[in-house]
C-alpha cells in the first residue's frame, strides 16, 4: 500500500441546539473528500489544547477550515467595530496554537476562509471586520445556497504559487465571508483579489507551502481546487521525508 500523507483539518464547534443540546463539533464531508480524492488521509482534530503538540507530531499536512463567526479584532489590535460580534474563543486559541506550531515546524498548511483570516493576523496583518460597511460598492460575497456554484470572480497574482497551480489569470470562486484581510505586511503576498479589490488568496513566501483562501476551495468547482489538494498531499509527503530524514535529538 502506497502512503497516504496524514492531513489535519480543524472542526468547528457549536453551543446551540442541533445536532445535539450539547456543544458539538463540525465539519463539512467536502473537506474530507477533497483530501482523500487527492491520495492524502483525512483526520479531524478536536479542540484540545493541551494536545496541540502532539497532533502537530502526527500530522503531515494540515487544514484550519472555515466557519460562521468572528475572528476577535483584539488580536490585530482593534476594537469591534460593529454592533454583534460572533467569535468562538476556544476554537481561535487552539487553531492559534496549530498554525504557529505548523509555521515553526513548516508544516503544509492551507487556511481556508476564517482560517486563512487567522493565519494572516498571526503574520500581521488586520481584519476588515465587516465588508459591506467598510468596502465602498462592494460585491456581495455572503452568497446565498448552494456553494458549489461560484458568486464571483477573482483575479490571481501572476508569478504566485496560486497563479501556477490555477493555470490562469482570472477564476469563478464561491463567497461565504464578511470579514476579510486588509493592512498586508511584507511576510505576506497576496495572491488573488475580487473585482471590489478584497483580498481572496495569500501566500506566506517564508514556508515551504503555505496558503490561504477567502472561498472554499474544497467544494472543487475548478480544476484547479483539485490540483490544489493535490499540492498539499505533495507537500505533506515530502514534509513527512524531510522529517524521518532527521537525525533523533540527544
Amino acid at each position: 500500500m502506497s502512503f497516504m500523507p496524514v492531513i489535519g483539518i480543524t472542526l468547528d464547534i457549536e453551543h446551540t441546539p442541533g445536532y445535539a443540546h450539547e456543544p458539538w463539533y463540525a465539519l463539512r464531508e467536502n473537506y474530507c473528500s477533497a483530501i482523500a480524492s487527492a491520495g492524502g488521509l483525512p483526520v479531524a482534530l478536536p479542540h484540545e489544547q493541551a494536545a496541540a503538540d502532539r497532533y502537530l507530531d502526527l500530522i503531515d499536512g494540515l487544514v484550519i477550515s472555515g466557519g460562521m463567526y468572528d475572528i476577535h479584532p483584539e488580536l490585530y489590535g482593534e476594537v469591534p467595530g460593529q454592533e454583534k460580534l460572533v467569535t468562538k474563543e476556544g476554537r481561535t486559541r487552539f487553531e492559534r496554537r496549530l498554525i504557529e506550531g505548523a509555521l515553526s515546524r513548516d508544516i503544509p498548511l492551507i487556511g481556508i476562509c476564517g482560517g486563512m483570516q487567522l493565519l494572516a493576523v498571526l503574520k500581521g496583518a488586520k481584519l476588515i471586520q465587516d465588508i459591506p460597511t467598510e468596502v465602498k460598492d462592494s460585491l456581495n460575497h455572503m452568497q446565498p445556497l448552494p456553494h458549489h456554484v461560484a458568486g464571483h470572480g477573482v483575479s490571481l497574482t501572476p508569478g504566485t504559487l496560486i497563479s501556477r497551480l490555477f493555470q490562469q489569470e482570472q477564476i469563478l470562486v464561491n463567497s461565504v465571508h464578511h470579514q476579510a484581510v486588509r493592512d498586508v505586511p511584507p511576510e505576506i503576498i497576496v495572491s488573488a483579489v475580487s473585482e471590489d479589490r478584497v483580498i481572496e488568496a495569500i501566500e506566506i513566501p517564508g514556508q515551504r507551502f503555505c496558503l490561504g483562501f477567502q472561498w472554499h476551495p474544497e467544494y472543487l468547482i475548478n480544476k484547479g481546487e483539485q490540483r490544489l489538494f493535490e499540492a498539499l498531499v505533495e507537500a505533506a509527503t515530502q514534509h513527512r521525508r524531510r522529517s524521518a530524514a532527521l537525525p533523533l535529538a540527544n
